[in-house]
């Protein structure tokens, strides 16, 4: 794995040799044209690489390993790079691949700015962008492209698939607790949609600003609500930390907390007994079945920290399988929006997400589950965190196709 990864890396840094040298950028680019080359894009150095980063880029290269290392008969490679959570080097660093390095397709992509301008010239191009750490909904909305498929999750199905889910489960009254900023007002919104829609109740709704460090005013007024659910809508440190103070505030003897966005690496920061009871949804956990639990030992034996795999790196692995599937399919991968229709035409079937289906507006559709983080003394190892409360089905779980706007969804 580690060749493999320094591999690409290289791979990605002779691009700026190249652009100097035309003759050897010109049989660089020949060369590449007799491969597949697929590129994973992400946080690699910042606040998400744990969620993301070089789990991502085992993730693709297991994939590729795990289908032969070919595709239309020729070798696929996978490179990588870091778009450092800047919208200006993510999309520079896209332009790149495509223009001068003859990538095919490109994966992962977290940062919701970065993945929809990514999504816009990969159509402008013809090449094939599938999201996974990407998680707006406007990527099978009005932004939607023939050249684009949205993989593991999206704020729609964790807003809104979470609140439903919780209410079924008993817990009716809610307050929210919120990043005040467009992805915490999205989520909040959606989620209040899918309590009310369930018959629910809101009862009300703080907003704190991006970074803070003390929540003490925010959790009193979660206390004096009455709600029987606090819903968390915010991510990263933000969900760390305001978890992390409501249990010191005995919140979470009376409440429940609900992490809109807690991913299962959030977890061990948290600690189990911070975290314990509180509900997240997810479409992959890595204790599930045989076949996840397979594919999690090999990932763990190949991370630099031994972690084990969450939704977006296991949806790298996933779509990058059905990816393949669909370039041999067709013979090739010169027309991206063929190879999307290819996808779109074959039923998704792999050993972590099932079988599913991907729509025409680009959404992977796939069971989510309700999950809940286990009490210290139930848990018996490091990545044992979470028990399987309930699930969704798939075409619950997401937006219905006719009320996103899709422009390419037939009326």
């Amino acid at each position: 794995m580690r060749q493999l990864f320094r591999t690409g890396m290289l791979v990605g840094a002779l691009g700026g040799i190249f652009a100097g040298a035309p003759q050897d950028q010109d049989q660089a680019q020949a060369q590449a044209q007799d491969r597949v080359r697929i590129g994973v894009l992400n946080d690699q150095s910042g606040v998400f690489s744990t969620y993301q980063g070089i789990g991502s880029v085992i993730s693709a290269q297991m994939a590729v390993e795990d289908y032969g290392g070919k595709a239309a008969g020729k070798p696929v490679d996978v490179i990588t790079a870091d778009h450092q959570n800047k919208t200006d080097v993510g999309v520079g660093i896209a332009r790149r691949w495509y223009d001068t390095e003859s990538i095919d397709a490109i994966f992962d992509l977290p940062n919701s700015a970065i993945a929809l301008a990514v999504a816009n010239m990969s159509e402008q191009k013809n090449k094939v962008f599938i999201g996974s750490g990407a998680g707006t909904a406007l990527l099978t909305g009005e932004k939607c492209t023939p050249n684009t498929v949205h993989w593991t999750y999206d704020t729609y199905a964790y807003g809104r698939g979470l609140g439903k889910a919780v209410v079924a489960q008993g817990g009716k009254k809610w307050f929210f607790l919120t990043a005040d900023y467009a992805f915490g007002h999205d989520l909040e919104k959606q989620a209040m949609e899918g309590v009310k829609a369930s018959g629910g109740e809101v009862l009300g709704a703080v907003r704190h600003p991006l970074g803070t460090a003390d929540y003490a005013s925010f959790l009193l007024q979660a206390q004096a609500s009455g709600a029987d659910i606090v819903g968390v809508a915010n991510a990263g440190d933000d969900t760390i930390t305001s978890i992390k103070q409501a249990a010191e505030f005995g919140l979470t003897q009376k409440q429940k907390l609900v992490g809109l966005i807690l991913g299962m690496n959030g977890i061990p920061a948290l600690g189990l007994k911070a975290a314990q009871g509180a509900q997240i949804m997810n479409p992959f956990y890595w204790d599930l079945n045989d076949g996840t639990r397979a594919f999690a030992k090999r990932f763990a034996e190949r991370h630099p920290q031994k972690n084990y795999p969450n939704d977006m790196q296991a949806g790298v692995y996933a779509s990058v399988l059905h990816y393949l599937k669909a370039v041999d399919k067709i013979g090739g991968t010169a027309d991206g929006k063929a190879v999307v229709s290819a996808m779109k035409a074959m039923p998704t079937d792999d050993p972590l997400f099932g079988k599913g289906t991907i729509r025409s507006d680009g959404r992977k559709i796939h069971p989510l589950f309700l999950l809940e983080v286990k009490k210290p003394d139930e848990s018996t190892s490091k990545w044992d965190l979470l028990k399987v409360v309930a699930t969704i089905p798939g075409d619950q779980a997401f937006r219905p196709e006719s009320d996103g706007n899709c422009p390419l969804v037939k009326r």
